[in-house]
């Protein structure tokens, strides 16, 4: 019981926190921009942005299982930031799972090039399965995805890799030392509509 009051003050710390950089930001923003200061307004309204999407970020975590198969959260270890669009990105969110030779790890960008080009990919009719047989283009929970897999060279064990575009999110999911199957159930663990709402 202590522990969950004491994670409940912790939240509500963070949360009282994003809000007053928020309001601190939006205040530098208004009063730039009435000085004519177009520069320092603009940074104000990055860095309010950078505060907006850590926030979702930090809602996103709250979504994602604690547990896939075997597999623990590592909850300490959780990551979220937001670049307020700076160079291109918007949130980044990571959370590992595991900590033997067997790990998952998901990944979660929006407004990255990388989301286009993937997109253009899947949208090619021919494209299927890669020519050497470990790439192919899968749906998971009705969205198309791509899924590649990687034979360690030492252990000869298969690592996997699923990236799922969600408009202009992307979800990447890898597991080592597993199979095929095993990905699909984890990864379907993971609520993809209300991660692609939250990040839009």
């Amino acid at each position: 019981m202590k522990k969950i009051f004491s994670l409940f003050v912790i939240c509500a710390c963070a949360h009282v926190s994003l809000a007053q950089d928020f309001n601190k930001n939006l205040t530098e923003a208004r009063s730039s921009y009435a000085a004519g200061n177009l520069s320092n307004s603009r940074f104000a309204m990055e860095q309010m942005l950078h505060t907006l999407d850590a926030a979702i970020g930090k809602d996103i975590l709250k979504l994602l299982p604690t547990k896939m198969d075997a597999l623990t959260a590592n909850v300490k270890a959780d990551n979220t930031t937001g670049t307020g669009t700076n160079g291109g990105l918007g949130l980044y969110v990571q959370r590992t799972y595991g900590s033997g030779a067997k790990t998952a790890t998901v990944d979660i960008i929006n407004n990255s090039p990388l989301i286009t080009s993937l997109n253009a990919l899947l949208s090619l009719p021919f494209i299927g399965r890669g020519g050497d047989g470990n790439q192919k283009v899968i749906k998971v929970q009705g969205y198309k995805a791509v899924l590649t897999k990687t034979e360690n060279t030492d252990t000869k064990k298969l690592d996997y890799d699923l990236q799922v575009p969600l408009q202009n999110t992307l979800v990447t999911f890898k597991v080592t030392e597993t199979q095929e199957a095993e990905v699909l159930r984890m990864a379907n663990t993971i609520p993809l509509e209300k991660i692609a709402q939250m990040a839009q």
